[in-house]
């Protein structure tokens, strides 16, 4: 029987209009990094051309070793020298992001792998997320309502990176149905 994480795992479980303080468990990821609009930035189609096939090489190795899954969705952390940029100005060229895309458990070693990209452990604990259904570029306002009012209203103050689960491929999707989490970790003032 083949896993789907977005089945199994609560992480990849998100209401819209709904924010929810969960704790996600440690995990690993194959990671590149970039910086710049993601519209624009040749880094992005680069991270995401090296990404994919180690996942696949993963995926049917696992497969051929008798534990088939089906390959997460495109995860990112992003951040930049002020959350400005990502909810009131909108300021992409001032991004700096983290493309992923997670690692079962059960796969021990991870080798040959491109210039570019590292398998790393990604600890982000306590966080607060929902789900955004939209484009992209709409996000500003819920991630404007999740820093200034619902993290605040819960006592808890931002830490890490923000992330995002795509769950929709956003080349097969009107833009106004991709889905998204959005999440941010969090801390207890």
């Amino acid at each position: 029987m083949k896993v789907d994480f977005k089945k199994n795992l609560d992480g990849y479980r998100s209401r819209r209009g709904e924010f929810r303080v969960l704790e996600i468990p440690p995990q690993r990821y194959l990671m590149a990094d970039g910086y710049g609009d993601p519209n624009s930035s040749p880094d992005f189609p680069r991270a995401v051309e090296a990404l994919y096939p180690v996942a696949y090489r993963l995926k049917f190795a696992s497969k051929a070793a008798g534990r088939d899954y089906v390959v997460p969705p495109l995860e990112g952390l992003w951040w930049s020298e002020s959350m400005d940029s990502f909810t009131t100005a909108r300021d992409k060229s001032a991004w700096r992001w983290t493309l992923m895309l997670l690692v079962p458990e059960w796969i021990s070693a991870v080798d040959d792998l491109p210039e570019g990209v590292r398998v790393e452990r990604l600890d982000e604990g306590l966080c607060v997320q929902t789900l955004h259904v939209g484009s992209f570029d709409d996000e500003g306002p819920i991630l404007e309502r999740m820093h200034d009012e619902v993290i605040p209203g819960e006592g808890l103050a931002m830490t890490g990176r923000h992330h995002e689960i795509y769950l929709s491929d956003r080349r097969r999707t009107a833009s106004e149905k991709l889905r998204t989490i959005l999440r941010q970790p969090v801390r207890p003032v």
